[in-house]
């Protein structure tokens, strides 16, 4: 059963889906940045004003660009179940709110802050790098549990035998763990590793194991695992692109016999009945 689209959603369609609507979105998101930023700088009350005025202007454009889309949207109960769509209603209407108390002028600015994410949800390419990094969350959180447990093992073997040296750096587990966390991240960890090498001269197995571990065998595996989603995730898009190819072929082959069917039709009305061929000669 097709469902009916009425010319006018199908216009906006046309226009939504174009090229110059999409990169006047884009440009509008790159200037709300802007202003956005431009506000945290003392500016004379005329520039104030302007921005305040643009602020508002580029608060307008994206309810209508957020109204254009849904009604442009050919299911509009699936509209809203899209992420994206839902994520950017939620900033447009949030930005509308009026602001009067203290509260509500902090959740309006962090509101229009986020506006700057919408660049997010406009550009297909930035949309599916999100997509696959939140489909990789849950095999990058046992990888960061394995990482945990590393880490514990390691503190807690760095507090036993070199608390006695630097009670600052290996007092207790946490604080091991924060110092092993500054190791792993390559931020003076050599100054670290010499002051224990001087009590323990073979101390540097520590240092370059937990490295190994944690700087390259736990780091390529979260890449590894970002990497897969998202090779899923190209896989996934390119078949149905293909899909949605053959769909369309399919469309238009119906609609070419369709116009063939009416030509024959009316070829066939304007030469007559076989009988009133033979009359008329």
């Amino acid at each position: 059963m097709s469902t009916h689209v009425s010319p006018a959603a199908v216009a906006l369609k046309r226009i939504e889906q174009s090229r110059l609507f999409q990169s006047a979105v884009i440009f509008i998101i790159v200037l709300s940045a802007l202003a956005i930023g431009a506000k945290t700088y003392d500016l004379p009350p005329l520039v104030e004003s302007s921005l305040s005025f643009l602020d508002s202007a580029i608060t307008f454009f994206f309810l209508a660009e957020i109204l254009l889309r849904f009604i442009a949207s050919e299911d509009k109960k699936r509209f809203f179940k899209d992420g994206w769509n839902l994520f950017d209603t939620v900033v447009v209407i949030g930005s509308l709110i009026p602001l009067e108390h203290a509260d509500a002028v902090l959740i309006g600015r962090l509101l229009r802050v986020f506006r700057v994410l919408r660049l997010v949800s406009v550009v297909p390419e930035l949309r599916s790098l999100i997509n696959a990094l939140l489909k990789a969350i849950p095999r990058m959180g046992y990888i960061a549990l394995l990482m945990f447990i590393i880490f514990y093992i390691y503190g807690a073997v760095g507090a036993l035998f070199f608390a006695g040296i630097n009670e600052t750096l290996w007092g207790d587990v946490s604080i091991a763990m924060l110092t092993l966390f500054r190791v792993a991240t390559f931020e003076d960890w050599t100054d670290v590793m010499y002051e224990t090498m001087a009590v323990y001269p073979m101390s540097w197995v520590f240092y370059l194991s937990f490295i190994f571990l944690t700087a390259f065998v736990f780091l390529n595996m979260m890449v590894g695992a970002i990497l897969d989603v998202m090779t899923a995730e190209q896989n996934a898009s390119s078949q149905e692109q293909a899909h949605q190819e053959r769909h369309d072929m399919a469309e238009q082959l119906i609609r070419m016999q369709s116009q063939l069917d009416e030509m024959h039709r009316m070829m066939t009305d304007r030469a007559g009945p076989p009988e009133s061929r033979d009359d008329h000669r």
